[in-house]
């Protein structure tokens, strides 16, 4: 994939210590001396004009989710056309940098930074400046402990190498091409992952809705959207299954946990662990379910999660000890019912203590979970493993380009010949280029479906 690359011919002393030596031919100067920092503020956003706040940006690769056009703001805003490129200062290790071929507005959290002279490509400038070597430099001088910021003072006076325009050109044109095959690639794993987990799925829904016997006697469950059920099977509900233990949990607010310092206890939400905190509510083997948050519509995430030793649970979250039965039967069971018809609330749905505990469920004899349990292991194991290497593999990408980035806009790799020798892009080119954004923007909507805890 790296086409042989090799190092330049000759090198020379950069006098910057993190950059090291550079090509010989590549010229060092400071960022501000070659790209000026725009500050055209205005309250007012064009008709034609686009919108862009930090949360439109996918960090590391610079992709920009377009909001809706009529979206309307109520604070001051920066005007930037078109191929400047705009860089996040709160948070600069996220990296949200990003360079659009429109023209429009954008929140006083980005710098917007425009070449000085056709010397230096937008194309390149955004590279450089996304690559982690850089984002690590400024990310060291931000100030602010908890809202960390750059500063232009700081990101000005940085030395920078840039090697010549037709070279800037070679440089973009190969990583384009590169980060084209890599998010095919990654493409090609997701869609691996979303079939083996949905393999996975319905061989746990069979199994805990059915049990593992296919010529079982079935009765009918007495509840519409329940059905038929095994004969031997007592249809309960979930209050009868579980004890509730919603009144011992304790949200903290980031602040708090913000001022912890051993952070040694994990702290759960609707979604999982989303922080670490100094103490712990329970010692104990629990069930978590979802209580709010769009997740309990769109189910891009787990709802029934096992909380096990000791932990924190905030007010995002149901807390239920089983009364008797097999914790993970019971996990498994309650990822796979539908909680549409007892969800609340358009905006943001919800899921109340009563309606969750008045939930009709089968349940098979204890003898008969732990069977159930371990042909689920059994069936599921391959498909986990398979998994878990293609996530494995998608972070290895990840990391390949990340490296591939800085070697290259930093001069330890030359690819000068292999940026010749690519092919012409292609309508078929551009054809891919839409199909994996359309795939990128459905991941960013699977990840919007989390929500912002407290």
């Amino acid at each position: 994939m790296l086409h042989n690359l090799k190092p330049y011919p000759a090198y020379k002393d950069s006098g910057v210590p993190w950059l090291g030596e550079v090509p010989e031919h590549w010229e060092v100067e400071r960022l501000k001396a070659a790209v000026a920092q725009i500050n055209d503020q205005t309250s007012e956003k064009k008709p034609d004009e686009v919108y862009v706040a930090l949360e439109h940006v996918e960090s590391w690769t610079g992709r920009v989710r377009l909001p809706n056009n009529n979206i309307t703001f109520d604070s001051q805003v920066k005007r930037f056309h078109r191929d400047d490129v705009l860089f996040g200062k709160l948070r600069p290790y996220l990296a949200k940098v990003t360079r659009l071929s429109v023209e429009g507005v954008c929140v006083g959290e980005f710098l917007v930074l425009r070449p000085r002279s056709s010397a230096i490509l937008s194309p390149f400038l955004e590279n450089i400046l996304r690559s982690k070597p850089i984002i690590d430099v400024i990310n060291s001088s931000t100030y602010g402990a908890k809202m960390p910021r750059a500063d232009w003072g700081f990101i000005g006076n940085l030395l920078l190498c840039f090697p010549p325009n037709s070279e800037q050109s070679a440089i973009v044109r190969y990583l384009d091409h590169f980060d084209r095959r890599i998010r095919r690639y990654i493409r090609a794993k997701q869609k691996l992952i979303k079939l083996l987990e949905e393999q996975k799925q319905a061989i746990i829904h069979q199994a805990v809705t059915r049990g593992l016997d296919p010529n079982v006697k079935m009765k009918n469950s007495g509840v519409e959207w329940l059905g038929d059920v095994p004969e031997h099977w007592e249809v309960s509900r979930v209050k009868n299954e579980f004890k509730c233990l919603n009144h011992q949990r304790i949200p903290l607010s980031g602040t708090e946990r913000g001022n912890m310092t051993l952070r040694q206890f994990d702290y759960y939400g609707a979604s999982g662990v989303i922080d670490k905190v100094d103490n712990y509510l329970f010692d104990d083997e629990l069930l978590l379910i979802a209580e709010d948050g769009a997740n309990l519509v769109l189910r891009n995430l787990p709802l029934a999660i096992i909380a096990r030793g000791k932990f924190w649970v905030n007010n995002h979250a149901h807390i239920l000890k089983p009364v008797k039965g097999n914790l993970e039967y019971l996990s498994n069971l309650m990822e796979t019912l539908n909680y549409k018809p007892w969800i609340s609330g358009a905006a943001q749905p919800k899921l109340t203590q009563d309606r969750l505990m008045s939930i009709a469920i089968a349940v098979p004899p204890i003898e008969e979970q732990e069977c159930i349990i371990e042909s689920i292991r059994t069936e599921t194991t391959p498909l986990l493993v398979t998994i878990s290497q293609a996530h494995r593999e998608i972070s290895l990408l990840h990391e390949y380009r990340t490296r591939l980035i800085a070697d290259v806009v930093t001069g330890k790799l030359d690819v000068r010949e292999a940026a010749a020798n690519l092919p012409e892009e292609t309508d078929e080119t551009e054809a891919l280029d839409e199909e994996l954004a359309e795939d990128e923007e459905t991941t960013e909507e699977e990840i919007d479906c989390e929500i912002e805890e407290e």
